[in-house]
């Protein structure tokens, strides 16, 4: 009897046994995997997932980042669209008080921040503290853009990028450059020939392909997975700006060696001139940004920012170039209310709208819509004496941002292919007598407007 009861109890113990232990099994399987967006912590009782190697590279990060007072924000865009989705939860979360890793514990190989350079004030021994850390640090440096083509200054460099690694992640930082018109720019990614290629896989990195220019974000503090970090005040505008993002400068040196050609007019009626189409480039840029409709420098305009860095004294206007799809009805009210009364109107909606606006110093504002074609673009012009219509054909062209009078605009990014569509191979040499029906060698007739409808499509003021 009393061995039958012994082994009773050994089956019962070996059955209870197996049981517990494929309920670990089912346990760790559906609630800890870390397919289910979680990693089992190493230490005992630990929080899930706060043992990944990215949460601990980028916690080690902000520590010495921190630490050191280095001003640097998160602006890695897939943790930002995660942060936005869950917004309300990530505001009213304080450290300490969540029980999982959600958003830096994403499986990757970079996590992005950026750094306001001109507020860092302790750049020298960073990477020694960074490298007593653990991390290995690569920083790239190259020339300051701005400083092209002046003999004394065009070789100073300037800090880019910091890429740090910690065991199998790296955290990129991004140096943002403080630049006129209040935004922010980062230099390219540019590898020298000393560095080696496999420190990390460099063609996933999301900034540094070509530089970039951003608006000045307004910055919150907020808590995500246990660490206090900035972020975008309005995240999902930083992460559209991304995709939009890039940058082409001012040709410096060309545009010295041009007025070392042809002599800079610096006259008093030159430099008012400058002075009154700076202000209505202002002016209309602040409406248009206002109404949410993108435009870009076209025309002469577009020729002196590309040709010599400035505005050109003999154009006596500016021009601006804005796609048809991005016309709003109430743009001629906006621009009456900034104080532009309308000069003229030529043309329709669905076909050659182009519009005129008087600014001071009898300086106009010209904006010509774009229209898109199957393998072309093209804007529309019309006579207003005979109502004869005229097509000006571009290439297709994409838009990037660049400095021009201290402001933030854009230009086409395939600019010199612009350029010539519009002036030709010798755009280069200034022609100050120009007859838009016959210089441009783009333009080609485009018919007649009927007499009935010359009060809609003419409208002269």
């Amino acid at each position: 009897m009393s061995r039958i009861n012994k082994n009773v109890v050994l089956a019962l113990l070996t059955l209870t046994s197996s049981a517990f232990l494929l309920f670990q099994l089912y346990y760790y399987k559906h609630y800890l995997s870390t397919k289910n967006g979680a990693g089992l912590s190493k230490s005992k009782g630990s929080r899930i997932g706060f043992d990944s190697t990215q949460w601990r590279a980028v916690k080690k990060f902000i520590m010495l980042t921190s630490n050191q007072n280095v001003p640097v924000f998160l602006i890695d865009p897939l943790i930002l669209e995660l942060i936005n989705k869950n917004f309300e939860q990530v505001k009213n979360t304080s450290q300490g008080s969540i029980s999982q890793c959600t958003f830096f514990c994403v499986p990757r190989d970079f996590t992005a921040f950026a750094l306001q350079y001109h507020l860092w004030k302790n750049e020298e021994g960073w990477f020694r503290i960074a490298e007593n850390m653990g991390f290995q640090c690569l920083k790239i440096e190259s020339k300051d853009p701005r400083l092209d083509g002046i003999d004394s200054l065009s070789g100073t460099e300037i800090p880019l990028h910091y890429i740090c690694k910690l065991a199998t992640h790296a955290i990129h930082l991004v140096v943002f450059h403080e630049r006129s018109g209040n935004y922010l720019w980062h230099g390219h990614l540019r590898l020298k020939e000393h560095i080696d290629r496999k420190f990390v896989p460099f063609r996933k990195l999301q900034f540094g392909r070509y530089p970039g220019a951003f608006d000045r974000p307004e910055l919150q503090q907020v808590t995500v997975d246990g660490l206090e970090v900035l972020i975008p005040k309005d995240p999902m505008h930083f992460v559209e700006e991304v995709p939009h993002s890039r940058f082409i400068e001012c040709r410096y040196k060309e545009a010295r060696a041009f007025f070392q050609q042809y002599l800079d007019d610096n006259t008093v009626e030159a430099m008012a001139f400058r002075k009154s189409a700076k202000e209505l480039l202002q002016l209309a840029a602040k409406t248009l940004n206002k109404l949410g409709v993108p435009f870009w420098l076209s025309s002469g305009t577009c020729l002196g920012w590309y040709r010599q860095c400035n505005i050109i004294p003999y154009s006596k206007d500016v021009d601006l170039g804005i796609f048809i799809q991005d016309y709003k009805s109430d743009i001629i009210l906006a621009f009456q209310d900034a104080g532009l009364p309308l000069k003229h109107k030529f043309g329709k909606v669905e076909d050659s709208l182009e519009l005129s606006f008087q600014g001071k110093d009898d300086v106009k504002l010209d904006i010509f819509f774009f229209y898109e074609e199957t393998d072309h673009m093209w804007n529309g012009g019309t006579q207003a004496k005979t109502g004869k219509k005229f097509k000006y054909l571009f290439p297709k062209f994409t838009l990037c941002w660049t400095e021009f009078v201290d402001m933030k605009v854009h230009v086409p990014c395939e600019t010199l292919e612009y350029i010539e569509a519009n002036y030709g191979k010798t755009w280069k040499i200034p022609v100050k007598t120009w007859d838009w029906k016959r210089s441009p060698p783009n333009v080609q007739p485009n018919g007649i407007w009927p007499i009935s409808e010359w009060d809609e499509v003419i409208q002269l003021y």
